[in-house]
């Protein structure tokens, strides 16, 4: 893969607060990157610096030899629209902004609008769209100019989940023509379409690394059985030799180094009277993982 963002010791400091904390990173072409962190971690500063909208303390961001500027899109997690221009107005303006021709902007507007399904509401004004449409209207004004890279702060915290869904499945698809850098706070999304995670915790970059290379270090897999009732999951835990854990009306049983195999645990199940649902192992999800970065010392 080829890189195209070299991030290198970037930090931000306010008087005698250091906000961001000498973090350093790179992005593969066509690649989906998720910043995730608690509230406060530095991710909204860290974008805000990659954009150019914010100086650095110290620190190098170099984007695969070209023109940082020129080559960014940027979508802030509360954008500003002017109500009183239609969609097409108002990506036609962004485009000519990020410097595309006056005799192509309007075409080049238009044919992203349509890209990101907004085709039907090209001469609606901004002040009718809902909170979906004005979310994909912001994804086209920053992707008109067709830039290298695309920065996202919370691309759809603010959305419910049908406009989450649609924005989702929209940057799926970006992701063949650009590079995207995102923070979210919503784990599910960053698990179901990232590449790359970076994990900030006050300011410092303290975990990175793709979904299974991080979920290699700090999984800890269990065998999960579900039973009929609570009663039979609590029984079954408290007799059996594998120590399971029972909640609700399942037993979570971990995977030690001398990990029982599922056959010791089915030989377990098959004796015991109690009605079973379903046996099967599982792995950590990405929001237990989180908590696990986010508590380390």
């Amino acid at each position: 893969m080829t890189t195209i963002l070299q991030v290198t010791g970037l930090t931000k400091r306010f008087a005698e607060k250091t906000v961001v904390d000498a973090i350093s990173f790179t992005l593969e072409e066509h690649t989906s990157t998720a910043l995730i962190g608690p509230n406060g971690a530095g991710k909204t500063t860290t974008l805000s610096m990659l954009t150019g909208l914010l100086k650095p303390t110290i620190g190098n961001v170099e984007l695969s030899g070209v023109d940082l500027r020129a080559n960014i899109g940027f979508l802030p997690q509360y954008p500003q629209f002017h109500p009183w221009l239609s969609a097409l107005e108002f990506t036609e303006m962004a485009a000519r902004l990020n410097g595309v021709p006056s005799k192509k902007a309007k075409a080049d507007a238009q044919k992203t609008l349509e890209f990101v399904g907004l085709e039907n509401a090209l001469n609606k004004k901004i002040a009718t769209f809902s909170g979906g449409m004005k979310q994909r209207l912001g994804i086209s004004q920053a992707i008109v100019h067709k830039p290298k890279l695309l920065l996202l702060d919370e691309p759809v915290s603010a959305l419910d989940p049908v406009g989450r869904r649609e924005v989702l499945d929209l940057l799926k698809g970006l992701q063949q023509e650009t590079t995207i850098l995102y923070s979210t706070h919503i784990l599910n999304d960053a698990e179901e379409m990232t590449d790359q995670l970076l994990f900030l915790r006050d300011g410092k970059l303290v975990e990175q690394g793709t979904l299974r290379e991080v979920r290699q270090r700090f999984d800890e897999p269990r065998y999960v059985v579900e039973f009929s009732t609570e009663e039979e999951a609590r029984l079954f835990a408290s007799h059996s030799e594998l120590f399971g854990k029972a909640q609700g009306c399942y037993v979570f049983v971990d995977i030690q180094e001398e990990e029982p195999t599922m056959q010791q645990l089915l030989q377990q199940l098959s004796a015991c009277p109690y009605n079973v649902r379903k046996v099967a192992r599982q792995t950590a999800s990405l929001e237990e993982i989180f908590m696990k970065v986010a508590k380390r010392v």
